[in-house]
């Protein structure tokens, strides 16, 4: 179950299962609270785990994959606030603000420090969201300044990432791509994200890699998917997801078309050799 507001810029989300994010890519920042279970994200350098109480800002421009795990025989709940581009541009012609230059931050989330102005505020959304939606629009406008208020009053140092709005620069694409192929998102946002057009990303890429990026990218995730299944003893349920494909039918057709056999026949081979070489040592 997901409980959210179609186009708010305040989301309250609530699972009963496991869950995983589809895109992972992060367009706006995010203020969010983690009300029940566990998210845990990871950017392909980073990882970061958040419990219950926990507050954190996600970076926009980021890819990040999100796995949500509620809490034994309960419910996973976050409440997040989208600080939206057009907002924080008016918020920063307002209210003179500039971003410091200093060195960018490499994580894509920021963990905030617990504070009793974001409990109250955090309860505030709550009581709000119980409103009829036709009522909800002004406050909810009006309670994302606030958020950017309180970001700014408890964690001032946050004010380079609010109000830093440069578009990614043109970028070595092998390297990021290198880094980056397992996440799960379309070709114009690895364009954007590398500072590029989607043609000009497309004529770079065969220049460097020689193959199309649909292909390169998929023979990439699969040889990564051999090497996860045959070396690691990964389960095929635990991978498909972590390399970017979007279901599991999709990457065991995938992978068979590749390899000529089933990933989880694969699996079962080098799994059984090991539990066989394990035996043997024993006798």
């Amino acid at each position: 179950m997901s409980g959210q507001m179609k186009k708010s810029k305040i989301l309250y989300s609530c699972y009963f299962a496991r869950s995983r994010e589809g895109e992972q890519f992060i367009p706006e920042h995010v203020f969010s609270l983690q009300i029940a279970g566990t998210l845990t994200v990871t950017d392909g350098v980073n990882r970061y785990i958040f419990k219950e109480g926990d507050y954190r800002l996600s970076r926009r421009n980021r890819l990040a994959r999100f796995v949500k795990q509620p809490p034994e025989k309960g419910e996973f709940k976050s409440l997040s606030v989208y600080l939206d581009q057009e907002t924080l541009r008016k918020l920063s012609e307002e209210w003179k603000i500039q971003p410091d230059k200093v060195k960018d931050s490499a994580h894509s989330v920021i963990t905030l420090r617990d504070h009793v102005l974001y409990k109250s505020y955090m309860d505030s959304l709550l009581v709000y969201l119980q409103l009829p939606e036709d009522e909800q629009q002004i406050i909810m406008d009006l309670k994302v300044r606030e958020a950017v208020q309180l970001l700014l009053k408890v964690n001032p140092e946050v004010k380079n990432v609010l109000f830093d709005f440069t578009e990614p620069g043109k970028i070595d694409l092998e390297a990021f791509m290198i880094q980056n192929y397992h996440f799960n998102v379309s070709l114009d946002r690895f364009a954007y994200l590398t500072g590029r057009s989607l043609a000009t990303f497309k004529r770079d890429f065969q220049k460097i890699f020689h193959v199309s990026p649909h292909r390169w990218l998929q023979e990439r995730r699969l040889k990564e998917a051999f090497f996860l299944l045959a070396e690691k003893k990964r389960n095929v349920s635990e991978i498909y997801q972590d390399l970017g494909f979007e279901n599991l039918s999709h990457f065991s057709y995938a992978f068979k078309k590749h390899f000529g056999m089933a990933p989880t026949y694969l699996w079962n081979i080098h799994n059984n050799a090991s539990l066989n070489a394990g035996s043997s040592s024993e006798k």
